[in-house]
């Protein structure tokens, strides 16, 4: 069982480049990316979601630094025609003029035309290929921390889950004891009055219409099953929150039709009680993978 809040991040240095994945996870219904990526890197995006897809649920903010190490971001080349031909005017009007040539090389380089400065293109293909790489390395971390949270998140849900398999119990011990009560109560009442000894069977026909009335047998056989099953499920490291939530709201269906059926004060604190493990098994796993 994995929760779906984790953080994981990685820094890998390949050639000229340090690339940095920093990945942070919340909970979200479907596995939503959030990306901040570094000016000209927006072709690494379709190598994020691909490496990320395992996640399967969650909000995730994905931040990609890129910090060159060695080398230039760009290149200058000289144009050494136009330069000499610079150099060759300065020469001429030197001599026309009799003035001092004080035509430097920095100067040179500084006269239009003379230098080109280009950005130098990325290496997509070497980035993609350290991209995919330093992603899939926070990722793991990122896993590792949802099994580690998961864990807590288990043993948190197996606490509510016991406690609501003994308030089951204890409903289902005691709706008997109702039925019985029922009849006694009946009986003391019936006999109070001033008519002849009523008859055993229409006694027995009263007190099984009202046994029938206030059956729960099917709702506790059912919140039995989904009991057993959200076991299973605690132990499956798979994605099994949305499998979970679909138990709980059956749990919570059985919880309230038994709240309904029944009269009695003991019983309907258990339901009550039994209402309220559900529903924080409830909000714990909407932040279960």
């Amino acid at each position: 069982m994995q929760s779906m809040t984790g953080y994981g991040k990685e820094t890998s240095c390949q050639g000229d480049w340090e690339m940095t994945v920093e990945l942070r996870a919340v909970n979200h219904r479907f596995l939503d990316l959030s990306m901040r990526l570094g000016r000209g890197l927006t072709f690494l995006e379709e190598t994020i979601r691909k490496t990320l897809a395992p996640l399967c649920r969650g909000h995730v903010d994905v931040q990609l630094t890129l910090r060159r190490i060695s080398g230039s971001d760009s290149d200058v080349t000289v144009d050494e025609t136009l330069a000499a031909a610079y150099m060759q005017a300065a020469n001429t009007l030197q001599t026309a003029t009799g003035a001092a040539n004080d035509l430097t090389v920095s100067r040179l380089m500084q006269l239009d035309g003379v230098t080109t400065v280009t950005e130098r293109a990325l290496d997509e293909e070497a980035l993609t290929a350290q991209c995919r790489e330093v992603t899939a390395l926070a990722m793991q971390h990122l896993t590792d921390m949802r099994i580690r949270e998961g864990a807590h998140l288990r043993d948190d849900l197996q606490v509510h889950l016991d406690a609501a398999a003994a308030l089951r119990e204890q409903i289902a011990s005691r709706a008997p004891q109702v039925v019985e009560e029922y009849r006694l109560r009946l009986t003391e009442r019936l006999a109070r009055l001033p008519i002849e000894p009523v008859d055993p069977a229409r006694l027995a026909q009263e007190v099984a219409l009202m046994a029938d009335k206030c059956a729960i047998d099917e709702e506790l056989s059912r919140l039995e099953s989904h009991i057993a099953q959200m076991h299973v499920y605690l132990d499956v490291s798979g994605e099994t929150g949305k499998k979970m939530d679909f138990l709980i709201q059956e749990m919570n269906r059985e919880a309230n039709t038994i709240g309904s059926k029944c009269s009695d004060a003991q019983m309907a604190q258990n339901v009550v009680n039994l209402k309220s493990e559900i529903e924080k098994m409830r909000e714990q796993i909407q932040n279960a993978v």
